[in-house]
C-alpha cells in the first residue's frame, strides 16, 4: 500500500456514565464508565514517505488550537508503533481537526488511535492486540478504548475494556462553549467519596430506554467541572432548555455536553435553537455509534 492515502476517523468518544470509584497510590483515579462514539468527529489521512521521515499537517476549525504544540500525540503514536514493530518506514499524516481541543470528548485519544490503525496499514504492520493495547495506553487513558472504537465500559485507569451491549443509533447533540477544560484541574477539584461500578447487562431497545437506563448513573466530575469552568453548567441548563431531552450529561472531565433525544429532527430543532441563542458555541447534531472507517 506504498501509495495508498489511507483514511480513518476519529470519532468523537462520550462517557454516557462516568463514576470515580477509587484511587491509586500513584494519584491515578478508577474509573467505571460506558463509553460509546458519535458520528461526528476528527479524521486522520496517511500514506508512505520513501524517505522514511514522519510529518504531520494539521488543518481544519480547530487546528489553530494545536500550533503550538512542539510534540503531537500523533506523531508520538507514530514513532511509538515505528520503533516497535521495529521498522524504518516514514508517512505523511494529515489531521483534520474538527473537535474542540481539551475539551471531554477524547479528540486527541481518538487522533492517536485512527493514527495507529492507519499506519498499520500504511506500513503492513501486525501485532498481537494485546501489544497493540498496551502501547495505545502508554499514549493516554482513552487511547485504548478509542483503539477499539465500539460501545464498552471501561475500568480501571482506562485500560480494563469490556465490551458493552449493542447500543441503539440515538440522536444527539454535542455542545461545547470553546473553553479548554483541564482534566487534572477538574479531578484536583473533586470533592467527596467515590462511587461504585454500576454497569447494565440488558440491551437497550431505543434512545429512551437508553436514556432510561442512564439516568441511574451520572458523571461524578460534573460538580467540578462546572466549579472550574462555569461555561459548563451554562451548556448543561442551554440543553436541558431543549425540547424535549431525553437526557443531558457531561462527557468525561468536560467542557462538552450532550443530549439525547428521541429523534433526529428533535436533535436538528434543538441545535438550530442553540445556534441562534450562542452562535459562538460549537454546536455538534449527531448520533450514537462511529461511523465506517474508509480506506481509499
Amino acid at each position: 500500500m506504498a501509495d495508498a492515502i489511507v483514511t480513518v476517523a476519529a470519532p468523537a468518544k462520550l462517557n454516557l456514565y462516568l463514576h470515580v470509584t477509587g484511587k491509586r497510590d500513584d494519584g491515578y483515579h478508577l474509573l467505571d464508565s460506558l463509553i460509546a462514539f458519535a458520528d461526528v468527529g476528527d479524521a486522520i489521512k496517511a500514506r508512505a514517505a520513501a524517505d522514511g521521515s514522519l510529518t504531520l499537517t494539521v488543518r481544519g476549525p480547530f487546528a489553530k488550537d494545536l500550533a503550538d504544540e512542539t510534540d503531537n500525540l500523533v506523531l508520538r503514536a507514530a514513532r511509538r508503533l515505528r520503533d516497535l514493530a521495529g521498522i524504518d518506514a516514514g508517512a505523511h499524516l494529515v489531521l483534520e481537526k474538527r473537535l474542540p481541543v481539551a475539551s471531554g470528548i477524547g479528540g486527541g485519544s481518538a487522533d492517536a488511535a485512527a493514527a495507529l490503525k492507519a499506519l498499520c496499514r500504511v506500513w503492513g504492520v501486525e501485532m498481537a492486540e494485546a501489544e497493540i493495547r498496551a502501547l495505545a495506553l502508554e499514549l493516554g487513558a482513552d487511547v485504548p478504548v478509542c483503539w477499539v472504537g465500539r460501545a464498552a465500559f471501561i475500568g480501571g485507569i482506562g485500560d480494563e475494556i469490556e465490551a458493552a451491549p449493542p447500543l441503539p443509533p440515538a440522536p444527539l447533540l454535542l455542545v461545547n462553549a470553546k473553553v479548554p477544560v483541564s482534566t487534572p484541574a477538574v479531578f484536583k477539584a473533586r470533592t467527596g467519596g467515590f462511587q461504585a461500578a454500576d454497569r447494565f447487562r440488558e440491551t437497550p431497545i431505543d434512545a429512551a430506554h437508553l436514556a432510561y437506563l442512564l439516568k441511574a448513573r451520572g458523571n461524578g466530575l460534573t460538580e467540578a467541572a462546572c466549579a472550574y469552568c462555569p461555561p459548563v453548567a451554562k451548556v448543561l441548563a442551554a440543553l436541558e432548555a431543549t425540547d424535549a431531552p431525553l437526557l443531558t450529561r457531561m462527557s468525561g472531565s468536560g467542557g462538552t455536553c450532550f443530549a439525547l433525544y428521541e429523534t433526529a429532527e428533535a436533535a436538528l430543532a434543538a441545535a438550530a435553537r442553540l445556534y441562534d441563542a450562542e452562535p459562538d458555541w460549537w454546536i455538534a447534531p449527531g448520533r450514537l455509534a462511529p461511523p465506517a472507517e474508509r480506506l481509499t
